[in-house]
C-alpha cells in the first residue's frame, strides 16, 4: 500500500510539473543573495553554514534529507537497510549502490574510488577536517566494484547513516583532489574554490568572500534540470539588504537567513513582491565559552589551546552566573518574534531528543551576583568585580547582524550590572565562518572570552553533532585550526557517553543518553549558554516556483527543482 501511494504520488507530481522543467536552462538566471559571503567551496575545510549550502548546489552527498527530516537516496538506487541487505544484520556494515552511469560535471564517471578517497581525505590527521566526527567508528571503506561502496564500522553502528549522509559529507572527486590530502588540503585554491560535483550547477567562477557563479551541469542526471541556465551566489552587506533585495526591489530571487527583526519582516511582506519562509529544526543561537585562554599576550599557536586553561572560565559559577543574568524571553521578543523560542537546549529539536532542560529561562540577577560573591569574585571600587587581583573582564565577539549587536548590548547590560567589564567586538560574517587558519577572526579560532552564533545538524539523529564535543575534536594549530569543539570543553566521561551513544541501539535509551551529553554541557558545566532556538529565515520571490524551506539538511537542498513562475 506505501509502495502503491509513493508511485501514484511520483505520478501526479509529474504531472503537475510545471513547463519550466521540459528543457534544462530555459528560466534563465537564478540570483541568491547571501548576507554572509561564501570563502570556500569545500565543506571539509569550513564548517560555516554559508560555506557548506553554497556548496551544496555543486557538490552532492550520497543520501541526504528531505524538509520534513527524511532520509532521501541522491546518488544511490536505495535507502540501506537490514530488510534489503544493504545494513548488515549485526549494524558493523552498511553498503551503498551507486545510480547507473553517473557522472561527474567534467562528464567523467563517478565511482566508488571517489568515496573511498573521500574518506581518506577527511580522516587524514594532518588535513585538519571540519567534519571529522561524521566518520566517527568507521574501520574501512572499501569499493567493492566500480558501482559499490561498503563501509565497515569498528563496533555495532545503530545509526550508520552519518558519513557521506547530508550536506556536510559529499563526495569530492579523487582525480581532482588527489594531490590535496593532508597538510596540502588547505592550499588546493583551484580545487577548493571550484570542486568538480554531481549537483545541478557546476563553478564558472568564484571571487572569495564576494560572488559565486555558476551554470548548469550539463551532465546531471535528470535531463530536464536545472531549469536555470546559470546561478549566482552574491555575498557580503547585511540581512536587511539581502531581504529587501527579494522582498522590495525585486533584484533576487533568494535571500538566505535572512535574520532581521519581525517588524522589518512584516513591513518588507507588505509590498508584495516576495514572501518569508520558515522551518523549526535543530537551530540555537548560542553564547560558547572559551575554556582556554586567548590573551594575546601568549605566543601564536598557544592561544586558545589546551595548554592554557582559561583564567576566570575555570570557575564554573562565572559560567553560570553569566546564564542566569540573561532574559531570554526579551531576546526573542526583541530579535525574532514567533520565528524564535527561548531555550536552555543544544539540542532543541526533535522532541524525542530534546531535553527537559528550562531552568534558565527566567532571569535571576540576584541569585548570579550571590553566586559570584560567594565564588570570591568582589566588586572593586570601580564596581568592577575582582579576585586575586584580576579584573572580570570579558570580550564578547559575534558577526555583524543587526539582531546579533541588539542582543549583544543587552547582554552587555545585564552582564555590567553583574559586575562585568565587557568589551564587544563585531566581525564580517564571512571571514567569521570563512575557515581561514590565517584569519585571527575565524569562530573556530575563538580568540575571544565568549561567541555567539547559531548551529544545528543534518538529519534527525543528534549522535555526530553532540560528537564534536568530545576532546579530540578541538581547533588547533595541527589541524589547520579546524574542528567542531568550539569552546575547547574537555572531559573523559563525556567521551565515554559519546561512545556508548554510538553503540547504543534502543531508541529510547539513545534518547535519555543524548539528553544527558546536552545537560552536560548546558546545565551542569554551562561551557555552552543558549538562547534561542530559531527558526530557519529566508525570503523568497512570488516569482520563484518549487521552494521548499528545509532545516534538516542544506537550505537548498532542492535547488535543482526550482523555477520561475510564468
Amino acid at each position: 500500500m506505501r509502495l502503491k501511494t509513493l508511485l501514484l504520488g511520483a505520478a501526479a507530481a509529474f504531472a503537475l510539473a510545471p513547463a519550466a522543467h521540459a528543457e534544462r536552462g530555459t528560466d534563465g538566471e537564478l540570483k541568491l543573495s547571501f548576507p554572509q559571503a561564501t570563502s570556500i567551496l569545500n565543506p571539509y575545510l569550513s564548517d560555516g553554514t554559508k560555506d557548506v549550502i553554497a556548496a551544496s548546489m555543486i557538490i552532492e552527498p550520497l543520501a541526504g534529507y528531505d524538509e520534513n527530516g527524511t532520509l532521501i537516496a541522491k546518488l544511490i538506487s536505495e535507502i540501506p537497510t537490514v530488510a534489503n541487505g544493504g545494513i548488515s544484520e549485526d549494524l558493523t556494515t552498511i553498503t551503498y549502490k551507486l545510480l547507473p552511469d553517473l557522472k561527474w560535471s567534467d562528464g567523467t564517471a563517478l565511482t566508488a574510488d571517489d568515496i573511498v578517497f573521500t574518506y581518506q581525505y577527511c580522516t587524514d590527521p594532518a588535513g585538519g577536517c571540519a567534519q571529522l566526527t561524521k566518520f566517527d567508528g568507521i574501520s574501512k571503506v572499501e569499493a567493492i566494484d566500480a558501482a559499490t561502496v561498503k563501509i565497515t564500522f569498528a563496533a555495532a553502528k545503530p545509526n550508520p547513516f552519518s558519513a557521506f549522509i547530508g550536506r556536510t559529507s559529499p563526495i569530492l572527486q579523487k582525480a581532482q583532489f588527489a594531490s590535496c590530502v593532508g597538510a596540502a588540503a588547505p592550499t588546493c585554491t583551484d580545487q577548493n574554490f571550484g570542486p568538480i560535483g554531481t549537483g545541478p550547477f557546476r563553478v564558472t567562477a568564484f571571487t572569495v568572500n564576494d560572488t559565486v557563479s555558476m551554470e548548469a551541469n550539463p551532465e546531471y542526471r535528470d535531463p530536464a534540470k536545472p531549469a536555470f541556465a546559470t546561478a549566482t551566489i552574491k555575498g557580503g552587506g547585511d540581512a536587511e539588504s539581502s531581504a529587501r533585495a527579494v522582498m522590495q526591489t525585486g533584484e533576487f530571487d533568494y535571500a538566505w537567513n535572512t535574520q532581521i527583526p519581525p517588524d522589518s519582516q512584516a513591513a518588507m511582506t507588505a509590498d508584495g513582491k516576495g514572501q518569508f519562509v520558515v522551518a523549526f529544526g535543530p537551530l540555537v543561537e548560542r553564547i560558547e565559552i572559551n575554556t582556554t585562554d586567548p590573551s594575546a599576550d601568549l605566543p601564536e599557536g598557544e592561544r586558545s589551546t589546551a595548554a592554557h586553561p582559561h583564567p576566570i572560565f575555570s570557575d564554573v559559577n562565572v559560567r553560570k552566573a553569566l546564564s542566569m543574568a540573561i532574559d531570554r524571553s526579551i531576546l526573542v521578543e526583541v530579535g525574532y518574534g514567533a520565528g524564535g523560542v527561548a531555550t536552555c537546549n543544544l539540542v532543541p529539536a526533535p522532541a524525542l531528543y530534546t531535553s527537559d532542560n528550562s531552568g534558565c529561562i527566567a532571569q535571576d540577577l540576584d541569585g548570579a551576583k550571590a553566586l559570584l560573591d560567594a565564588a570570591g569574585w568582589v566588586p572593586g571600587a570601580d564596581g568592577i568585580r575582582e579576585k586575586d587581583g584580576k579584573k572580570l573582564s570579558i570580550l564578547y565577539q559575534t558577526t555583524v547582524n543587526p539582531i546579533r549587536q541588539d542582543f549583544q548590548a543587552l547582554i552587555k547590560d545585564w552582564w555590567t550590572e553583574l559586575g562585568v567589564l565587557v568589551e564587544l567586538k563585531a566581525i564580517d560574517p564571512g571571514v567569521f565562518f570563512g575557515g581561514d587558519a590565517g584569519s585571527p577572526d575565524t569562530f573556530e579560532k575563538f580568540y575571544a572570552d565568549v561567541e555567539m552564533y547559531a548551529n544545528d545538524f543534518s538529519g534527525t539523529d543528534p549522535e555526530s553533532y553532540l560528537a564534536q564535543y568530545a576532546c579530540d575534536k578541538a581547533p588547533k594549530p595541527e589541524t589547520q585550526w579546524q574542528g567542531q569543539n568550539i569552546n575547547r570543553f574537555c572531559d573523559p566521561a563525556y567521551d565515554a557517553m559519546v561512545t556508548e551513544l554510538s553503540s547504543t541501539r534502543d531508541e529510547v535509551k539513545r534518547a535519555e543518553l543524548a539528553k544527558k551529553m546536552n545537560d552536560m554541557l548546558t546545565k551542569d558545566s554551562m561551557t555552552i549558554i543558549p538562547l534561542v532556538h530559531r527558526g530557519t529565515l529566508s525570503a523568497h520571490s512570488n516569482a520563484l516556483g518549487g521552494v521548499k524551506i528545509n532545516a534538516w539538511d542544506s537550505e537548498l537542498w532542492n535547488v535543482a527543482d526550482w523555477f520561475r513562475v510564468k
